[in-house]
């Protein structure tokens, strides 16, 4: 089917219909096998969508292949977003036990299911609130080298008319306004949403080590497993295979389309001067992560 061909509303009432039915079957739907948590363009689109060529590993409900859309799901935002809708809610876009167990006669053994939000690494409850709600599942994270991923996150609000500061240096110099006091409004207003804090915490977002240790406290280290982004996409059969392994899945050969890189944004005209005072902000969270990985990274070497 071509959604192209279709007029918005019935679109609308389709997807409407659908999460109604998904909620309706909330109890014989099982939540995720595992959580992609980020970061925001930090890769984790074009990892999530090379896992789904993986034989054993389902996208969520509904599929694209069933319905006019593009692309599968690749993330609910229950745990940063849209906690309040509640449970039956975000099992809703997962697939039912028949479905999953007729998936893994066809596969030839055990399908797994996953989502894939970059705002749960950054956002200050998600953690607890996958900790508490689905504390057996696996958690996946891949981090791309901050300052681009930073000036990366900036492109992007650019490309999509959401931001209207002109130069990454004024997005920059604003964040701190920006995003002062929208944490702690996360935590103690229910249900409050802040764009600032999502989609403006440019230099804030790279900070990874804090993050994640948030996360860490919720989820053995043994239950994570952390791909490098620059690694990632020099081989991208090596670490899906490492993260088949994590998941408890055996090694499938990836097809050709599956290295297509999701949402480029070059960073070629970045100021020197700001990708080097970036860079040392950042000095202490890569030396802080390095000793959370136990491992050096790309983007420390000189």
């Amino acid at each position: 089917m071509n959604r192209d061909h279709l007029p918005a509303p019935v679109i609308g009432a389709g997807r409407t219909l659908i999460r109604r039915y998904g909620m309706t079957t909330a109890a014989l739907r099982p939540g995720p096998d595992f959580l992609l948590i980020g970061a925001k363009r930090g890769g984790s689109t074009s990892l999530y969508y090379g896992l789904l060529e993986h034989p054993r590993i389902m996208p969520l409900f509904p599929s694209a292949r069933l319905l006019p859309k593009r692309n599968d799901t690749k993330g609910v935002h229950y745990f940063d977003s849209h906690y309040e809708l509640g449970d039956a809610w975000y099992r809703s876009h997962f697939p039912a036990v028949a479905a999953r167990r007729a998936a893994s006669r066809r596969a030839g053994g055990r399908v797994l299911v996953g989502e894939g939000s970059p705002y749960y690494l950054f956002h200050p409850l998600a953690a607890e609130r996958a900790g508490r709600d689905v504390p057996d599942t696996k958690i996946l994270l891949i981090l791309r080298d901050p300052v681009e991923r930073a000036f990366s996150h900036y492109r992007e609000r650019r490309r999509q008319n959401a931001e209207d500061l002109p130069t990454f240096e004024d997005a920059l110099a604003a964040e701190a306004d920006r995003l002062a006091g929208e944490a702690d409004k996360i935590r103690t207003c229910p249900g409050y949403r802040s764009y600032a804090h999502e989609q403006q915490s440019y230099r804030a977002q790279s900070e990874y080590a804090p993050h994640l240790r948030r996360w860490l406290l919720h989820f053995p280290p043994e239950r994570v497993h952390v791909l490098v982004a620059e690694e990632f996409y020099a081989d991208q059969q090596k670490a899906i295979d490492e993260v088949a392994t994590f998941l408890g899945l055996p090694k499938a050969p990836l097809p050709k389309a599956a290295s297509k890189v999701w949402n480029p944004a070059p960073s070629a005209d970045l100021k020197p001067e700001t990708r080097q005072s970036l860079a040392e902000h950042y000095a202490p969270f890569n030396a802080d992560l390095e000793k959370l990985l136990g491992r050096s990274l790309p983007w420390t070497k000189p």
